[in-house]
């Protein structure tokens, strides 16, 4: 099959989602398939008069790549890259080839990637893709419509607000979390434990985005739920070794230990994964995601957030939870793609 893994961006996520491209290229190509692995933002760098032949070229696509740094990348760096005279986002030869592709793996992150835009026109361009849909991926990417529409169902999220910068603030008590509402991999993310300290994480939030999420602290154990066609997996428990899951201690080797299946009651683990289920239901998600959730000091259980595009490198969360039902790295891969072109026909719009 012939397989653009689209990756890279310009997001503040784009390094990890340069190393699940990279993993997803290599398993694929492993597996017989004509994969190339491309930089939704920078393009192939590749001559018009080779486009043709794209999928047949003898090339390591995925050369280069390293390890993810400690601090997050600036996008406005990245912009800079270009040096091309296009004004769209789609970097040089990325949309032709991907029309030559059977499916194009979605390996991207965070904003302009994981919120429905690139999905939305990829189903206008008639482009097949794995992964939600662009209406679900944009109401999952905006954390504040997300936990509304959980909260309307009666499904279980720390109480908060949403909050545009520059509006009053209310005070829900301490600690608590600032979020940037759009954000992801925990960047733009600050736990705060009194006035002055939630005035400064506001402040900070307004570099990622102009609108803020303000949620009381959950203490307790956290877990995260992958789904796969709308079923729960096993579910892993992450253990920062120090402090909190931020950008640095999820991406950094040796900075968290994680335990798929997680320990958890027979009772506790149908509760987490059924509230999963119910939770991906009414956000209208499809193909696969993972779910974060806190499990509060008094057991009560609260669902962080929703990744419609979540990490898939060959140890990220996602994978861990599959191999644990038997299903390989490459396996994982290729079922995704396999969802993608069954459903791509019921897709709305089209």
């Amino acid at each position: 099959m012939k397989v653009v893994v689209l990756a890279g961006g310009t997001s503040t996520e784009r390094e990890v989602s340069l190393i699940s491209g990279a993993g997803i290229y290599r398993a694929l190509k492993s597996k017989g398939h004509q994969a190339v692995l491309l930089d939704v933002y920078l393009g192939a760098d590749i001559s018009r008069d080779e486009i043709g032949n794209v999928f047949d070229m003898d090339r390591d696509w995925a050369e280069g790549i390293e390890d993810i740094k400690e601090e997050s990348p600036d996008p406005e760096a990245v912009k800079k890259m270009r040096t091309d005279s296009l004004k769209t986002f789609f970097g040089p030869n990325v949309v032709e080839i991907c029309y030559m592709a059977d499916v194009v793996f979605m390996a991207l992150h965070g904003a302009n990637g994981e919120d429905g835009k690139i999905q939305a026109a990829f189903e206008l361009l008639g482009i097949p893709y794995t992964g939600t849909d662009y209406l679900s991926s944009g109401i999952c990417m905006n954390k504040i419509i997300a936990k509304d529409i959980m909260r309307v169902n009666g499904l279980p999220t720390p109480e908060g607000y949403g909050l545009f910068i520059g509006d009053e603030v209310r005070e829900i008590g301490y600690p608590a979390v600032v979020k940037a509402n759009n954000g992801g991999s925990s960047v733009g993310t600050y736990i705060v434990n009194n006035r002055k300290e939630l005035d400064e994480a506001i402040k900070a939030a307004a570099a990622f985005d102009d609108y803020v999420v303000i949620e009381k602290f959950v203490k307790g154990r956290e877990f995260t739920c992958g789904l796969i066609d709308g079923k729960a997996l096993p579910i892993v428990e992450i253990m920062p070794v120090e402090g909190g899951y931020d950008y640095k201690n999820k991406y950094q080797k040796g900075m968290t230990n994680e335990v798929c299946p997680a320990e958890l009651s027979a009772e506790k683990t149908e509760e987490i994964q059924r509230t999963a289920e119910k939770i991906y239901k009414a956000l209208r998600l499809h193909a696969y995601a993972r779910l974060d959730f806190m499990m509060g000091e008094d057991g009560n259980i609260y669902c962080l957030e929703a990744n419609t595009l979540p990490g898939m490198t060959p140890t990220s969360l996602l994978p861990q939870e599959a191999a644990c039902v038997g299903m390989d790295y490459g396996e994982l891969c290729e079922k995704l793609m396999e969802i993608a072109l069954r459903d791509y026909k019921g897709r709305p719009g089209l």
